[in-house]
């Protein structure tokens, strides 16, 4: 099958002060892969998916990212695009913020927003794909838990909400940040099958599916390639077997430590 770049990130630099990031960043992410970054509390895994997301601007070096309001979804300078060119790269990304974002009001408000307010639909329409994506995540996808205040729901409840919040977009691209952080293992489980679920189910339309996580677990359930950040650069690239089986002086310590950090994870650099 030919492959298409969906990411493209070249001598990528950033500093916030006297704080020196990402110190040159060089990656190609192909259409259909999912991929993980991992790193040290710090490392620069959520900077980079901001970078990629256009939330920051590098300092030097360029992100190009396929455009799929585009024919052939040709790859665009991140840095040339206007707002309302963003806003229209954004249609076909969902994300999965660590904390989940959500807002106060019901289950059928958190999914409206994004599909109201972006792809500009009416109620009518979203109610159908409110409920096919709460079904799609394990959730109710009845009248009266549509109406349910997100503040009455559990901690996995609310990622799946999160999840389905995304998926209601139907992205060509998918991002998670740290989606298991702070979940029982029921839970993270449960979460860890969707987002193998929705990647496995999305392969004909080739959907990109990027993970920001300490959670050894997900990444032995998906086997996902593994990026590894280390000092500001790339200090591994590959599948998350050989990241496993590795006796680097870097990843070794860092993979014995994983347990911890993701138990631990609130922010990350």
């Amino acid at each position: 099958m030919e492959k298409h770049i969906e990411i493209q990130v070249e001598g990528v630099t950033k500093a916030f002060g006297d704080h020196r990031v990402l110190c040159g960043i060089d990656l190609e992410i192909q259409r259909g892969e999912m991929v993980a970054f991992v790193g040290g509390s710090g490392c620069g895994k959520t900077v980079l998916l901001n970078l990629i997301l256009g939330q920051l601007k590098p300092d030097a070096g360029t992100i190009r990212v396929a455009d799929h309001e585009r024919d052939g979804a040709l790859l665009v300078n991140i840095a040339d695009l206007s707002g309302v060119e963003l806003d229209g790269l954004h249609t076909h990304w969902g994300v999965v913020f660590q904390m989940n974002a959500l807002f106060s009001g019901s289950v059928f408000d958190n999914i409206r927003l994004w599909l109201h307010e972006v792809k500009h639909l009416e109620d009518e329409d979203i109610l159908p794909i409110a409920r096919d994506v709460l079904s799609a995540v394990a959730l109710d996808d009845g009248d009266v838990f549509l109406e349910t205040d997100v503040n009455s729901l559990s901690g996995g409840m609310a990622k799946r909400l999160a999840v389905a919040r995304a998926l209601s977009m139907r992205p060509e691209a998918i991002f998670y940040d740290e989606p298991t952080t702070g979940l029982d293992p029921t839970s993270a489980a449960q979460i860890q099958d969707l987002i193998l679920a929705n990647h496995e189910q999305r392969k004909a339309s080739a959907c990109t599916t990027i993970i920001i996580t300490h959670d050894k677990d997900l990444l032995n359930r998906l086997a996902p390639r593994t990026v590894m950040l280390h000092d500001g650069r790339v200090f591994f690239d590959g599948p998350f077997a050989e990241f496993a089986a590795s006796s680097s002086p870097i990843i070794r310590p860092y993979f014995d430590l994983m347990p911890v950090l993701h138990l631990g994870a609130n922010a990350d650099g």
